[in-house]
């Protein structure tokens, strides 16, 4: 995912109607020239930026048949030029339709609609503003594509923590028995500076008890800007605590680590603003601890949905000293980009196994095809999850957010990785084998299945070949793996038996010639 800033375009007059509704105490929760604002900037974006062309009157009309998840009364049409909006008993409002790309036009007629849909609506009149602008915009992107979607102002807010941080003390605290207790303690945050203990009972925040109160309450009071204070009431075993904390920027941590016979295993569980740095970081620690007793590296990626395309980039690059990581093409100029792999980082020249599942996803399978396509990585476990597309985040003047799908990725050798995924060269998806067999057979140069001709013909297919696409995938189906042991085992199996894992590295490497495209073998897959 990417984030962008996005332009807003002048707003024309002619708000008399949604003004004069607005002083009616019966008219839906929007401000009229606030939500006319919000929908315009939305509207603009999604056609100016969406992977597919759409035009501002196509998703008007699929926004304001959104209403309908609050009110199924209501019906839109669009008929010899007029819109009308309905109930079964009349027509709430007619208006001439704006040119198919006015957005402001378009975002006038939509506030106007719902306004006077309200007069008649009693589920629309009682919604509030936030309920309003996501019917509106979840119907606008609902037949855009799945990953397009409209959070409001709080969960856009949440999400923009995720992404780049948030003002915190460094803790992690679960309900337990009504009581919020610390369950885990960041490193380096101000909470482990001052002594604060998982097992730690928070009884109070600045002076009110935090008793009754949900989990987004007190997350909400232990949150806010950095550098502010914030004094906490613990309870430790039987004795009272308590401690005046300086908030932090705080960004969740999503790298962690295990060392096991010389391999360092490291779990990715998403990425965002410090991944590739928490990677980077760590690596070093375990290459300056082992030195030359490090045999390999493990980069475990199952159940990983993805997160910042750039830090996925920098966690390859951690690895590929050259060549293109990954590749972007979408129909906005902004949209298309190629990433490429700089010399002198630190894991170059590590042998690498990478995990992947069914839900390893976006930034995730960009990390396992750019170190397969270059040759640096052995890539296990199960076609990953299939999601090749990036995703801009539009801010919106009410403070929530689009995501808007605006390009997709293409692997180094290519191929385009939306609804195709990753193929892993050993599929452990059904394996009736131990890790052992497997690795022996490796040896041998015997892999499950037929890698080397399914990758020729993977790495050849078009986006538009979707039976293809499909039988390709069928090879090695997608399937949750979580923490199966079998692909760890085969892991560590693989980096300790260097034959077996050169034989591996050979098979996946991309073909040069194009003689397996030319004959195009049909994949070993049942009948459809």
């Amino acid at each position: 995912m990417i984030a962008a800033t996005s332009r807003s375009k002048p707003m024309g007059a002619g708000f008399a109607l949604a003004l004069s509704l607005l002083s009616d105490p019966a008219a839906a929760g929007w401000v009229a020239g606030e939500a006319e604002r919000t929908i315009a900037f939305g509207f603009d974006a999604i056609v100016e930026r969406h992977l597919q062309p759409v035009t501002a009157q196509t998703i008007a009309l699929d926004g304001l048949r959104g209403l309908a998840e609050i009110d199924p009364q209501l019906a839109v049409t669009l008929d010899q030029g007029r819109l009308r909006l309905a109930t079964p008993e009349k027509v709430v409002a007619d208006y001439p339709a704006a040119p198919p790309d006015d957005a402001v036009g378009w975002a006038r007629i939509t506030v106007n609609a719902a306004l006077e849909a309200s007069q008649v609506s009693e589920r629309l009149r009682d919604a509030d503003a936030e309920r309003l602008y996501q019917a509106v915009f979840e119907g606008a992107l609902g037949k855009a594509d799945l990953f397009s979607r409209y959070a409001g102002a709080k969960e856009a807010r949440e999400h923009r923590s995720n992404r780049s941080g948030f003002g915190g003390i460094g803790i992690k605290f679960d309900l337990i028995d009504g009581e919020a207790r610390i369950v885990e303690v960041v490193d380096d945050g101000p909470a482990a500076k001052l002594g604060l203990r998982a097992g730690d009972i928070i009884t109070a925040i600045d002076g009110e008890t935090v008793k009754g109160l949900d989990r987004s309450d007190i997350s909400n009071k232990l949150r806010g800007a950095v550098a502010t204070e914030l004094v906490l009431a613990l309870r430790r075993g039987s004795q009272p605590l308590q401690f005046t904390l300086r908030r932090s920027l705080i960004v969740p941590q999503t790298v962690s680590n295990a060392v096991a016979g010389g391999i360092a295993h490291f779990k990715i569980t998403s990425f965002n603003q410090r991944t590739a740095y928490s990677l980077e970081n760590q690596l070093k620690e375990v290459r300056d601890r082992l030195g030359a007793g490090l045999q390999g590296v493990v980069l475990d990626l199952r159940g990983n949905p993805g997160g910042l395309l750039d830090k996925a980039v920098a966690v390859v690059d951690l690895f590929v000293a050259e060549g293109t990581i990954i590749s972007t093409k979408g129909r906005h100029p902004a949209a298309a980009n190629s990433f490429e792999a700089k010399p002198g980082d630190i894991g170059e020249d590590l042998p690498l196994v990478v995990l992947v599942d069914g839900r390893s996803a976006s930034a995730a399978e960009i990390v396992a095809s750019a170190l397969q396509d270059a040759g640096r990585a052995v890539v296990v476990g199960t076609n990953s999850y299939g999601k090749g597309t990036v995703q801009t985040v539009v801010r919106l003047p009410n403070d929530g957010e689009i995501t808007l799908t605006w390009s997709r990725f293409h692997a180094p050798s290519g191929y385009a990785l939306h609804g195709l995924g990753v193929l892993p060269v050993i599929c452990t998806g059904g394996a009736t084998q131990s890790a052992a067999q497997l690795v022996e057979a490796a040896g041998r140069g015997i892999l499950p299945g037929k890698p080397t001709e399914t990758l020729a013909v993977w790495r050849g297919t078009g986006i538009d070949d979707t039976e293809l696409r499909y039988r390709l995938r069928d090879t090695c189906p997608p399937s949750r793996r979580g923490d199966g042991k079998l692909e760890m085992d085969l892991a560590d199996r693989l980096l300790g038996n260097r034959a077996a894992y050169a034989r591996a590295l050979a098979a996946s490497a991309p073909t040069r010639g194009l003689e397996a495209l030319q004959t195009r073998p049909s994949p070993e897959t049942g009948s459809h």
